[in-house]
């Protein structure tokens, strides 16, 4: 009788045991499946001249649906503004500059990694005025017959550069001081032209076709200026080497080049 009790007992136990160590094992590897999924969450910081804003806006939906731990956040402001909060130490994992001078100067302070830097995309610079605008300008020299003409801050904004060497190369900048109005970007420039703040403004090809308001009056001649170049780097003190270089990369493939193509950038040859 005794032995007839012992043998269900027994099974009963074991089979207890082996319920309880099963459900253990099934939720041990889950836990640390998720711990590992939000470990892999990366952020990078992207640094860009403002002209990028909406072709790096849609490359940012196109790269984060084909990388769900990745998110991009972008820090958009004039080259020169962005490099400065570089050298400032501003946290970054990429730059993209509206030009090659800012760029060079991060490389030379060993910010940017110089085997992961090119030139990425070449733009144009035009003048713009108002739709409706009833000011007649065929040729440059025009300009002086202008109450106000918008440019970029020439020290920090590199389209205001191109415009104060446009403007010398047709010896024009001294006679037109007293009518220039400085912005902190492009897209000011274009603020300013579009509300009839000023009579017409220089900026990129690539912001007066985003405008409805605005008509291209002057196309800049290329060799009244440096070339427009917007080069792209990795910085060296990234806290995401990897993540940054698959990024680099996927800005210089195909599919986004169409899309930086589609809002009137040339892809650098």
């Amino acid at each position: 009788m005794q032995k007839c009790l012992k043998l269900p007992f027994l099974a009963v136990f074991s089979a207890l045991i082996l319920l309880l160590s099963a459900g253990c094992g099934s939720n041990s590897p889950t836990t640390v499946e998720d711990k590992s999924e939000s470990a892999e969450q990366v952020e990078l910081l992207v640094s860009a001249a403002a002209s990028l804003t909406e072709s790096l806006d849609e490359l940012k939906s196109v790269y984060e649906a084909e990388h769900s731990h990745v998110k991009l956040t972008f820090n958009y402001a004039a080259s020169g503004t962005l490099q400065q909060q570089i050298e400032q130490g501003a946290p970054a994992d990429l730059f993209l500059s509206a030009g090659t001078k800012q760029m060079k100067a991060l490389i030379d302070k060993d910010l940017i990694d110089d085997s992961l830097t090119t030139n990425l995309l070449t733009n144009e610079l035009v003048l713009v005025v108002l739709q409706d605008s009833s000011e007649q300008i065929d040729k440059i020299e025009d300009l002086t017959k202008l109450s106000d003409i918008a440019i970029g801050t020439p020290e920090s904004v590199p389209a205001g550069k191109y415009a104060q060497q446009t403007l010398t190369y047709h010896k024009l900048w001294d006679s037109l001081q007293s009518k220039l109005v400085l912005t902190k970007d492009v897209k000011q420039v274009l603020s300013y032209v579009e509300t009839g703040n000023v009579d017409a403004g220089f900026l990129y090809k690539t912001d007066a076709a985003l405008s409805d308001k605005v008509k291209v009056a002057l196309n800049a001649e290329v060799e009244s200026h440096d070339p427009i170049e917007y080069p792209i780097g990795v910085l060296k003190g990234s806290a995401h080497p990897d993540e940054a270089k698959a990024l680099y990369d996927f800005l210089l493939s195909d599919p986004a080049r169409q899309v930086f193509s589609k809002y009137g950038f040339t892809p650098a040859e």
